[in-house]
């Protein structure tokens, strides 16, 4: 089965090393949708899968940006807002799907199963290698903690290859119609730091080297390249995802004074309900939200936002009520799902939140707080099998490999032998074991 497989290279990554700084992924539908939105063009026109690259942001607020896979492509929280148009951070996306498109990451494979005492480096993802099947020993992985020069130097790109991922991403922006210009406007954003001592750099200045040159080239190609009128649609999902996310990551006043300046309504109503969510103003929370709803009637990624809302206001049955309707309209889409499980945990609910939990495991099995939450579901039914092995697995995703042994162990002893969640657990220990040899 692939997702256990796939499991287990992530598990087995995972004990190179204790992270230096902890840096989480920000995990949300609304803005993770939007992002996929304005990255499938550029993917298509890459000649790479939409469906098959997912775009992972991560809890930074430095500048970067970067591919470590032919899965995934990272985004730090800080450059989603500080980039100011959709063709500069559709640019970003297409230099770095070049990266997987020209093959400037086979090389690291190596690189990167030799950096066990390489500072900094934690929480792995899985390859594509591992997704698709194919040999897990191919399988790469995420470093966190970017302070870290060593690795950045790991993940550092040579000039060579930024030079021809600048090249291949203008052609990808053009083919897909997005004018080109945004990717000077994202590259301008570093262009200060030429002159600056490596400490002082921005990550993505240090793995994506500059020069000069380098600008210049990038700047004679773009005026070269046909323009291209901006697109609404796109314009409308990158203000959707900076909207969001600075919603969550600036201070509420900040926000409530800048909503007169979104050209969005739904956007602006959406950034206020979590504004003042945050202020703990649950009538203008959902009056704001309710009147977002109104205008988009058929976004679940909206209906999702009233959920949490209400779940962390502890109004659960309505919470229940408002996710199961995001759920019926996002039925794949397995956050809107964990959301409707922790509303029927809270409620009491525990069958019903484990056939939830279980339907949005069975489409993502890496989200640490879905797991955590499959656990208190299992512990609550009695299903004490059930409940250590989702805590190993947590644990092991976490990098506590020790507790995650521990409770393998306890899954492991009574589980039916051979069974799929037993192998799982075997997973488990396997990981933990070879975190001891190292």
């Amino acid at each position: 089965m692939i997702l256990s497989r796939l499991l287990a290279v992530v598990m087995a990554l995972c004990v190179l090393a204790a992270p230096a700084r902890a840096t989480t992924f920000l995990r949300d539908a609304d803005m993770e949708y939007a992002l996929g939105q304005l990255a499938a063009p550029i993917l298509t026109a890459a000649g790479l899968s939409p469906s098959q690259i997912k775009i992972v942001v991560l809890d930074d607020p430095s500048l970067n940006a970067f591919v470590v896979d032919g899965r995934h492509i990272f985004l730090h929280s800080g450059l989603i807002l500080k980039l100011e148009n959709a063709p500069a951070l559709q640019s970003v996306i297409a230099h770095e799907a070049a990266h997987i498109a020209n093959g400037h990451i086979t090389r690291r494979l190596g690189n990167i199963r030799a950096a066990r005492t390489a500072a900094g480096l934690g929480l792995l993802l899985a390859a594509a290698a591992g997704a698709s099947g194919a040999d897990p020993s191919l399988a790469t992985g995420l470093a966190i903690g970017s302070q870290s020069s060593a690795q950045r130097r790991l993940f550092a790109h040579t000039r060579a290859e930024e030079s021809a991922a600048d090249i291949s991403g203008v052609r990808y922006m053009a083919r897909a119609g997005i004018d080109p210009q945004g990717a000077v406007d994202a590259i301008s954003l570093f262009t200060g730091q030429l002159n600056l001592n490596e400490s002082r750099l921005d990550p993505y200045a240090v793995t994506h080297p500059l020069s000069r040159d380098r600008l210049r080239a990038l700047q004679a190609q773009v005026a070269g390249a046909p323009a291209h009128p901006r697109n609404p649609t796109h314009d409308y999902w990158f203000a959707r995802a900076q909207g969001k996310l600075s919603a969550f990551k600036r201070a509420p006043a900040w926000t409530l004074r800048r909503i007169g300046s979104e050209p969005y309504k739904d956007v602006a109503l959406m950034r206020q309900a979590v504004a003042y969510h945050r202020q703990s103003n649950l009538p203008k929370a959902l009056k704001a939200i309710d009147q977002a709803i109104a205008a988009r009637p058929k976004d679940p990624y909206l209906r999702e936002l009233k959920g949490q809302i209400l779940l962390e206001s502890r109004q659960f049955a309505a919470a229940g009520q408002v996710y199961q309707a995001a759920a019926n309209m996002a039925p794949r889409e397995p956050l809107i799902h964990g959301g409707l499980g922790r509303a029927r945990l809270a409620q009491g609910d525990f069958k019903g939140a484990l056939q939830a939990l279980e339907a949005a495991r069975g489409r993502d099995f890496s989200d640490p707080r879905l797991l955590r939450d499959l656990g208190v579901a299992y512990a609550r039914l009695g299903n004490n099998a059930m409940a250590s092995l989702a805590t190993a697995e947590r644990y092991a995703l976490n990098g506590r490999m020790s507790d995650a042994e521990l409770h393998a162990t306890r899954a492991v002893g009574q589980l039916p032998r051979g069974s799929a969640p037993w192998q799982r657990a075997q997973d488990v220990l396997s990981a933990a074991k070879q975190a001891k040899r190292r």
